[in-house]
């Protein structure tokens, strides 16, 4: 399959140039909601259905009190192997995903970054690497003195997993990593930074483990600078049908198992699964229909339940979540499919 997954995987371009992001600043200025309170989040927003008391937890729905809770002890449970289990889950996919990821932020010397669900660190370490490279070029173009400004904060809920990133730290090739980098155990939907603090945002596979995506993104758009680059990496919608079923049937009865023997938790990763499902309004599952178990075939499962896998209600996850980012006011959306949608990156400008 790692064969397969190599030869479907996409190199087109989907980069912003800062010209272009100039030119929405002119144009668009006037239509980019003031920066206001942390309760103040414009326009429309997120699937009515999650809005309530109730939001999913995977297949399930729990009470919005539990959610976090939940999904912090998944993380706590998975932490120490985590960085390996991404490695095969992914056949080494996801060091590809987050090169490209970090490409499309463009590092430039001096930023501040905020990498929030930074978890063990992997896209924040990358982004201040690129940003040490920039250092080093500027400093030689202009014959000047090297300055190691730029710094990357790694945010997350879990402390488990900052811990583990931390054991990191002493073996990255980076200059200056240990004074460049921060770490902040905290919520994605109230983040403690001032208002307009970073230059740029990231959050990898994050954003759907989230209760509340309108607060998340509300606080990315209120800690970002004007002009400031929200990216976020998630997983998406499979395009081509032949690699939708394969990758079905793998992520729902291989994933689980490969949890269960190497990380002795099947149930951790049964839930990230059906979390990529559910991503950002997938199809809402009755109650009579039953969990999957690693014996069950998801296509038969869902047809005999009227259902069609990757069903969404306003079309295409990658195309409602672009909706949703421009409802919580980015300007200048796009996103871009990475082998064929089982990832995609999605990118907004704070204007």
């Amino acid at each position: 399959m790692a064969g397969v997954a190599g030869s479907l995987v996409r190199a087109a371009d989907a980069r912003l140039p800062s010209l272009w992001a100039a030119r929405l600043l002119s144009t668009e200025a006037e239509e980019a909601t003031p920066v206001g309170s942390r309760e103040s989040r414009p326009g429309p927003k997120a699937d009515d259905e999650e809005v309530g008391d109730s939001v999913s937890f995977g297949f399930s729905s729990v009470d919005r009190s539990e959610h976090k809770g939940l999904v912090k002890d998944v993380f706590e449970k998975v932490a120490p192997k985590y960085d390996a289990m991404n490695d095969f889950m992914s056949f080494f996919l996801h060091r590809h995903w987050k090169d490209r990821f970090v490409g499309t932020l463009h590092p430039f010397a001096g930023q501040k970054h905020l990498d929030v669900a930074g978890g063990t660190g992997d896209v924040g370490f990358r982004v201040l690497r690129e940003i040490r490279r920039a250092e080093e070029a500027l400093a030689v173009r202009r014959n000047a003195e090297l300055k190691s400004a730029g710094e990357v904060c790694i945010c997350d809920i879990n402390g488990a997993m900052l811990e583990e990133g931390k054991k990191k730290v002493a073996g990255l090739d980076i200059r200056d990593a240990e004074r460049g980098l921060s770490w902040v155990e905290s919520d994605a939907e109230n983040l403690p930074f001032d208002d307009e603090s970073f230059d740029t945002y990231t959050i990898s596979f994050g954003i759907r483990n989230v209760s509340d995506i309108d607060a998340c993104l509300s606080e990315a758009r209120r800690v970002l600078k004007r002009g400031g680059h929200f990216c976020c990496l998630e997983f998406s919608q499979v395009n081509n049908e032949v690699l939708r079923q394969v990758y079905d049937l793998y992520s729902m009865n291989v994933i689980p198992y490969i949890g269960q023997a190497y990380a002795g938790d099947a149930h951790s990763y049964q839930y990230l699964v059906e979390s990529i499902r559910k991503f950002p309004d997938q199809v809402r599952f009755p109650p009579t229909v039953p969990r999957f178990s690693p014996h069950t075939h998801i296509s038969l499962a869902l047809t005999r339940a009227g259902l069609e896998p990757w069903t969404s209600g306003r079309g295409r996850p990658q195309e409602h979540f672009k909706e949703i980012i421009e409802a919580n006011g980015f300007r200048g959306v796009r996103y871009e499919n990475l082998l064929d949608g089982v990832v995609a990156i999605h990118s907004g400008f704070k204007l």
